[in-house]
């Protein structure tokens, strides 16, 4: 397992994550950004729609799987360095679905994460790439807590608050 100096920031959908990653990457902080919303933006600028890319969720969630893992595996470990969303939210996303955690499980023990930031759950907003729902989001804010705490992580809890004061909390607690 790499120990590394990487610092997830996770959450249930709509918690303010993306908004804080720019900001945290506006400031110079290096930045690895939400895989499924980057491949899921790619293919609606391909033409396709969410259904589709949708369609077969346990190709969905191996291909996002696979990615991170891909990404994470190239990154250098002593850098310091922000991850919206990492490896261990896909046991959350896979458990949401039905679908075996054990791939997940496996590939979240290649590397250690510094820390893991866990945003409060914002007002929920549907938006062009969540095919997330409320009650969906809530089931999912569970999961993922339950998926780092299985993993031995200590999660830090980021309240809601204004996005610098959750971009000051965060650099505190590095």
């Amino acid at each position: 397992m790499r120990s590394t100096n990487w610092h997830v920031i996770t959450g249930a959908p709509c918690s303010g994550k993306t908004t804080v990653i720019r900001k945290l990457e506006k400031l110079g902080y290096r930045v690895v950004h939400e895989v499924a919303r980057a491949y899921i933006d790619a293919e609606i600028n391909r033409g396709k729609s969410l259904d589709q890319i949708k369609s077969d969720v346990p190709a969905f969630e191996r291909h996002i799987l696979d990615e991170k893992a891909k990404i994470e595996s190239s990154l250098p470990e002593k850098a310091t360095l922000f991850l919206d969303r990492a490896i261990p939210d896909s046991i959350a996303y896979f458990e949401l679905e039905g679908l075996d955690p054990s791939d997940p499980i496996e590939k979240s023990h290649a590397a250690r994460y510094q820390t893991i930031f866990f945003f409060e759950r914002l007002m929920f907003e549907k938006d062009a790439v969540r095919s997330e729902d409320d009650i969906m989001a809530a089931r999912l804010d569970r999961l993922l807590k339950e998926s780092y705490q299985m993993l031995g992580y200590e999660i830090i809890q980021v309240p809601m608050m204004p996005v610098e004061k959750r971009v000051d909390f965060i650099l505190d607690h590095l």
